[in-house]
């Protein structure tokens, strides 16, 4: 395995958070791994409450323009992250910093999670770069996924035990939240569905009493432009950092999540849960969805209840059976933990690459 490399990954703030959680955690997991990590991001306001505390071996630069590049220590391995485009200077720098030492560029277009079919094919394909300062170099996309034959997915070394010795109860007593033994517990992260009233609804007729704990930020705003529910319990969180977002998943009988990271995330909790999905004009989201509940083998009513909540159908919401879906993503989660992660596989991958025609 590789060791002792400097990585300079390049991340985009688009409209989410996703981008950046995504890029952090891999940042947090190659730096524990013994690499050092520069993370370049034009927006890193989300990781004051995301990421307060800082992490040893993970430098955060803000990627502005000009970049400030003249101090550097060169650099081994290149990531983008979900389709950026590394600056020109410094991909001139780079190719500079290779050519002085004589080491074979690494190059890596980190993709987007999904279970299509389409993730086997193209993970780890070449694309050598035609044009620019990188001419002659070639990138490896990288694509996660629930697959052997795939980039995997993220996850901690220490995860399980992590989730083994956490606390519920006196986690909830930290946050200010009071609940009976017998209260279900709702989290709610998602955009704006048109089915959240209907959600709503559904939780506040449920025979045991619930208490939906929503998540700072649109969630709040969609939630709050509702008319309240007798019998529902709303508690408004905070933003929360990434460690505090697992216990909150931990914490919850029932999970609402959305985007990728938090998708990932629920699958590691082992709770039940249903996935908002970042909505795509040309209905690529559709699929994309579809293929994760074939991945899981969802069974008929979580189907149901995805498509509704995607907005792909306007029927009613069905019935909770959290029993069976406990089951099904109980099951999923252990099929997924026996595989290696993906800070493994890319570590994996970039000690073994060719170093042929990416090298300059």
């Amino acid at each position: 395995m590789t060791s002792g490399q400097r990585w300079d990954i390049f991340c985009r703030v688009i409209d989410n958070y996703g981008d950046i959680g995504v890029c952090w955690r891999l940042a947090r997991q190659l730096a524990g791994r013994g690499q050092a990590v520069r993370l370049w991001v034009d927006d890193a306001s989300a990781l004051r409450w995301m990421a307060p505390q800082d992490c040893p071996g993970v430098e955060v630069h803000p990627w502005t323009q000009p970049l400030a590049l003249e101090a550097l220590k060169p650099g081994e391995v290149l990531v983008e992250a979900f389709g950026c485009e590394i600056p020109s200077e410094f991909l001139t720098h780079y190719v500079g910093w290779r050519q002085a030492d004589g080491r074979p560029a690494a190059w890596i277009n980190l993709e987007y999670l999904s279970a299509e079919t389409y993730v086997e094919r193209n993970h780890g394909l070449p694309s050598p770069v035609m044009s620019g300062p990188g001419r002659g170099l070639v990138k490896h996309f990288f694509y996660p996924g629930f697959t052997g034959r795939t980039g995997g997915l993220l996850r901690e070394p220490d995860l399980p035990q992590r989730q083994a010795d956490f606390d519920p109860a006196a986690w909830l007593d930290r946050q200010g939240i009071g609940a009976s033994p017998e209260t279900q517990l709702v989290s709610l992260f998602c955009y704006e569905p048109t089915a959240l009233p209907g959600l709503l609804d559904l939780l506040a007729q449920q025979a045991a009493p619930v208490q939906l704990l929503v998540t700072a930020g649109r969630a709040t705003a969609a939630v709050r432009a509702c008319a309240p529910r007798p019998g529902l319990a709303l508690h408004y969180l905070p933003h929360l950092t990434q460690d505090d977002y697992d216990h909150l998943l931990w914490a919850c009988n029932l999970n609402f999540v959305r985007g990728e990271d938090s998708l990932v995330r629920a699958l590691w909790s082992g709770r039940p849960f249903v996935w908002h999905i970042y909505p795509q004009h040309d209905e690529a989201h559709r699929f994309k969805l579809e293929a994760f509940l074939d991945h899981i083998e969802a069974p008929a009513s979580l189907r149901d209840l995805h498509r509704t909540w995607n907005g792909l159908d306007t029927r009613p919401l069905p019935a909770l059976d959290l029993p069976a879906w406990s089951n099904t993503i109980a099951q999923a989660r252990e099929r997924l933990l026996a595989q290696s992660d993906l800070g493994s596989r890319l570590l994996e991958f970039v000690a073994g690459r060719p170093a042929d025609a990416d090298s300059p």
